[in-house]
């Protein structure tokens, strides 16, 4: 017997939303980006792209490398194979890392959750790697990682030699590419907590105690900014892939190839004000929210839920609404194995009108699903035979 027999759920919205926009925004005249060798806008629910430019050339990223790196951390988080409680040990590779660092020394302990901030507010190439290295073994094994992700989000243009974003030959990426990544680091929507603090210290009291400062200045003079990665080199010039939240629309903007600092933030700043002035979003389900409840004699738990692991939404022109009746449409997968870990895809949810996908949001289970023990199919056996004995005692006593 299979854990999932076909089960397909269909849920009808009664409601009524707007007009989506297609992957491809129809408005995308503005010039919002005139300055920059390429840039994307895209809306982070949807994955709609509202506008573009030179999106898919191949640019060095400089340290937007480190939003594949983050990723990478953030998975191992939600598998629990990291926790941000523990504490590691950097290594001399990791010590002598160039660039911008915060001055890891080789044998300083430091946890995985101050490492993040190293890496998310001060773009600490040290950090990057002492993290690499906790998560692979060595960077070079990491890097493997990161380039496995690119091929799993079917990037077609994206190539990483080290997860500093420091100038390496053959390193390189797109304006389109980084936008996907950032997507998909928002989904682990804990790195916001990181990457929108502006100041805070390592080594908070000691004598080698050490000031972050956003490299990120948008984080504090734009009211919805709230992330991600800034990058300069001298061959990339001034790079920013930013997020930014309004009204639970959350956007992201990314620039590459600006000329100066000033330049690339009023450009991301421009994109981001031109988004929300134009577009809104109406959300149909937030993330981890239970979409199905399944019920297995094979598992240690006979039920266990299915949710969602992003949040859900459908976006439209401001001023346009056309009102429609939405589908959405659950397909779980057929002939899953257990155990089946927490995170794992076990099924697709589709958001449909007039019977064409719009949306389609892999779903995983909320906790690990174990298989059942003999111990636990006798604990069950021996309930089910005390529930039977004294249902039976209850009618002989009544009668």
């Amino acid at each position: 017997m299979n854990i999932f027999k076909s089960l397909i759920v269909f849920v009808l919205l009664t409601i009524s939303f707007l007009t989506p926009t297609i992957s491809y925004a129809e408005t995308n005249n503005a010039d919002l980006a005139k300055n920059t060798k390429a840039a994307l806008l895209l809306e982070r629910d949807t994955g709609t792209i509202l506008y573009a430019k030179n999106e898919h050339e191949k640019l060095a990223p400089a340290s937007l490398t480190k939003i594949m790196t983050l990723l990478l951390i953030m998975e191992a988080i939600e598998r629990e194979e990291l926790s941000v409680t523990d504490v590691v040990t950097v290594s001399e590779r990791a010590a002598s890392m160039g660039g911008s660092q915060v001055f890891l020394e080789a044998g300083e302990e430091m946890t995985v959750e101050d490492l993040i901030k190293a890496i998310a507010i001060a773009s600490a190439n040290d950090a990057s790697v002492a993290l690499a290295e906790e998560i692979a073994g060595t960077e070079e094994i990491f890097v493997q990682r990161m380039n496995e992700k690119v091929k799993e989000l079917q990037l077609e243009n994206t190539k990483f030699q080290n997860s500093s974003g420091l100038p390496a030959k053959d390193h390189y990426t797109t304006a389109y590419d980084m936008a996907i990544m950032s997507k998909e680091l928002l989904k682990y929507e804990d790195i916001v907590n990181y990457t929108s603090i502006y100041e805070d210290y390592l080594r908070k009291g000691e004598e080698n105690e050490f000031w972050l400062v956003n490299t990120n200045k948008l984080v504090r003079f734009h009211p919805n900014v709230d992330g991600l990665k800034t990058g300069y080199t001298s061959e990339a010039k001034y790079c920013l892939t930013a997020s930014a939240l309004k009204d639970d629309m959350r956007v992201v903007a990314v620039v590459m190839g600006a000329e100066s600092s000033k330049e690339r933030n009023a450009t991301v700043s421009e994109m981001i004000n031109y988004a929300f002035s134009n577009y809104e979003t109406k959300k149909i389900y937030g993330k981890n929210e239970t979409v199905a409840t399944l019920r297995n004699i094979r598992t240690k738990e006979m039920t266990y839920d299915v949710q969602t692991n992003e949040q859900i939404s459908l976006l439209y022109e401001k001023g346009k609404q056309e009102e429609l009746d939405v589908k959405t449409e659950v397909v779980l997968h057929d002939h899953a194995t257990l155990p089946i870990k927490r995170g794992d895809e076990v099924g697709v949810l589709y958001v449909k009108r007039n019977d064409e996908v719009m949306i389609e949001v892999p779903l995983t289970v909320a906790k690990t699903v174990d298989r059942a023990t003999v111990f636990d199919h006798l604990k069950r056996n021996i309930k089910q035979m005390t529930k039977f004995a004294n249902s039976s005692y209850s009618i002989s006593k009544n009668d």
